[in-house]
């Protein structure tokens, strides 16, 4: 325990300086590799100081394709295991209460990520639309599907942006299945780092040929599976590399 705290308590001013310097340098530079670069940077710093280890397995995706990267979410860890993992640069929807973190919300509108409204859903739909519409440029669009982190291996239902923004754009939809990032850093109460290893599975694309925009509610399901069965190859992951049968 004494570990975990002295940890923490070194670890997260690291990840706050961090943030600032990252923050800085994407906002001066705005959208483009150097950004992405920066950003898979940090988010390898924050691992190192939370002790985390990251095994992945991820499809080759075409690299002049952007797609519909879609997640559980079940720590604040997962975007760091996420992003340098991924197969193509992401750009996040994400609540908007984190635009107003000084210095990251301004760098992070600058790199093109976006920011909703939980409660508007016309308004985050027209947000998630005016970054479709700028053009996306090989970079995938990122959901984390339930809206919020789930404290419990059940995942939390999915909500419908992910599959709107697909059927709007045409782009067809890639699932994440994250394990063992809630061990390294619980999602709520007082959180401690606690090091170990977590696991990011990559899925193949769903294909959004086919489907009509009112069929939003099936994509909805066939997201959620593909998760499911990322989650369990994730979990599968972390057996093996703990030696457990």
């Amino acid at each position: 325990m004494i570990g975990r705290v002295l940890r923490t308590a070194i670890g997260i001013p690291l990840i706050v300086v961090g943030v600032l310097v990252a923050a800085t340098l994407i906002g001066i530079s705005g959208d483009g590799p150097f950004a992405d670069r920066v950003l898979r940077a940090w988010c390898r710093f924050v691992l190192f100081c939370a002790g985390a280890r990251v095994i992945a397995q991820a499809p080759a995706l075409d690299p002049g394709k952007s797609y519909v990267f879609v997640s559980n979410h079940t720590s604040n860890m997962d975007v760091p295991a996420i992003v340098p993992n991924a197969p193509s640069s992401v750009r996040f929807v994400a609540k908007s209460q984190l635009r107003k973190i000084p210095l990251f919300g301004w760098g992070a509108e600058r790199m093109g990520h976006v920011f909703i409204d939980r409660r508007d859903a016309h308004g985050a739909a027209k947000a998630i639309g005016a970054r479709l519409e700028k053009g996306l440029g090989g970079v995938g669009l990122f959901f984390f599907a339930e809206g919020t982190r789930s404290t419990t291996d059940e995942m939390l239902p999915f909500k419908k942006g992910a599959a709107v923004a697909a059927l709007t754009s045409g782009l067809d939809c890639v699932p994440i299945g994250v394990a063992g990032a809630r061990e390294v850093l619980q999602p709520k109460g007082f959180p401690l780092f606690r090091p170990g290893t977590i696991a990011v599975v990559f899925g193949d694309p769903i294909p959004i040929a086919g489907h009509q925009l009112d069929e939003r509610d099936r994509l909805v399901s066939e997201q959620r599976s593909a998760v499911e069965g990322c989650v369990r190859k994730a979990r599968e992951l972390l057996k093996t590399a703990s030696g457990r049968p």
